[in-house]
């Protein structure tokens, strides 16, 4: 929120207007940076544009409304419109992603992040951004918001991809399904050549929102930044309510994944990428947020959860927070594989209503065992 001298001046000077006290006519109308509604802005990847919102829990009936689980069901068909509003350039917002699902934090929860978006998508154009699935720049588009709104906070979520964290989880699932072989061995090897890159385009990216507001007459004191890391969709292996051998990860629980490598993916591969997100908040003077274990528990085909069914319905104290990798390709679509689901994303909705009323200092935000998405707390990060 603007500054009370930033707010301050701006008045001042609308009074000595009026008052007639302005010795040379007045420029065009048009809003001042600052004014207007209050907004919250989500920047970034398909982890906080909503991707798999579609999907209230897992479920392994195959038709109609998929025990309650499928939001895009008609009665009569399936409409994901009914969702992500369109489908049309596969950004998938939507309507319980995580700016969404915070509440009345701001007059406006504006969702500009896309489904697939690496930190070039979110540079500005001038600065070696690129345009994605039809899009300006998530930075250029952020301009006109910050021209329009009373910018408060700004969420980013980005670096994923950059560190190709969807092909890894491919390569793993393919390592089990398919070859029998382990894949961190193969990973992380390329996780520790490709980081260094990333983060500093994270870096960059923060770089190009601060430039954006600045551009627009904020102050760095009239916004927050706030730099989030990423939740781990799978379990450890121990938390892993199917057995490792046999087939009942792959077409029953969707989680096809050796158990050596489900405990490399949660407890080296996320944390090292959030611990490497944090750095960058701390050196840009940004606020962190971290995920790592904001799904602790309800990931999929975690012994604290459980699937949908006709007897067990959809419920956000009980039902898996992430979509599962759909191996029969009988549901949905493949790149909502691994994301946080409708439960999911109300929960991060929470996380960051939480930490929009926290001024300072970084957050970790964790769930409550039995309860729901508002549940959800914040401790140090």
């Amino acid at each position: 929120m603007p500054s009370t001298p930033h707010r301050a001046l701006r008045a001042f000077l609308a009074l000595c207007t009026a008052a007639g006290l302005a010795s040379v006519a007045a420029p065009p109308a048009q809003a001042a940076p600052g004014t207007g509604p209050t907004a919250v802005v989500a920047l970034g990847d398909s982890y906080i544009s909503g991707e798999a919102g579609r999907w209230l829990g897992n479920s392994l009936t195959n038709s109609g409304g998929r025990d309650g689980t499928d939001r895009a069901w008609t009665g009569s068909g399936y409409d994901p419109a009914r969702v992500y509003g369109s489908t049309a350039g596969g950004c998938h917002r939507s309507d319980t992603s995580e700016v969404r699902s915070a509440g009345p934090i701001a007059a406006a929860l504006v969702n500009l992040a896309c489904s697939g978006a690496t930190t070039e998508h979110v540079f500005r154009a001038a600065q070696g951004g690129k345009a994605f699935k039809g899009e300006a720049p998530q930075a250029d588009r952020l301009a006109a918001v910050a021209a329009s709104h009373d910018v408060e906070l700004i969420t980013l979520s980005i670096g994923g991809n950059d560190l190709g964290f969807a092909d890894i989880i491919t390569s793993c699932a393919t390592d089990y399904i398919v070859w029998y072989s382990y894949c961190h061995d193969d990973q992380q090897p390329e996780v520790d050549a490709r980081i260094d890159a990333a983060m500093a385009s994270v870096g960059k990216a923060v770089d190009e929102v601060r430039a954006v507001m600045t551009g627009a007459g904020y102050a760095t004191s009239d916004y927050r930044i706030v730099l989030q890391s990423y939740p781990s969709p799978i379990p450890r292996a121990a938390e892993n309510r199917y057995a490792e051998s046999g087939w009942s990860r792959t077409n029953t629980g969707g989680c096809p994944f050796w158990n050596k490598d489900a405990d490399w993916a949660r407890d080296s591969l996320v944390p090292q990428l959030a611990n490497r997100l944090r750095e960058v908040a701390v050196a840009k003077g940004a606020q962190f947020l971290d995920l790592r274990d904001a799904l602790q528990g309800r990931e999929v085909c975690a012994k604290a959860s459980r699937q949908v069914s006709a007897s067990a319905p959809a419920s956000g104290a009980a039902s898996e927070w992430a979509r599962w990798i759909d191996s029969r390709s009988t549901q949905g679509l493949v790149q909502e594989s691994m994301h946080p689901n409708a439960y999911g994303q109300q929960a991060l909705g929470r996380c960051l209503a939480l930490i929009h009323a926290v001024p300072s200092g970084h957050r970790a935000c964790r769930n409550t065992a039995g309860s729901g998405p508002s549940g959800m707390y914040l401790t140090a990060g």
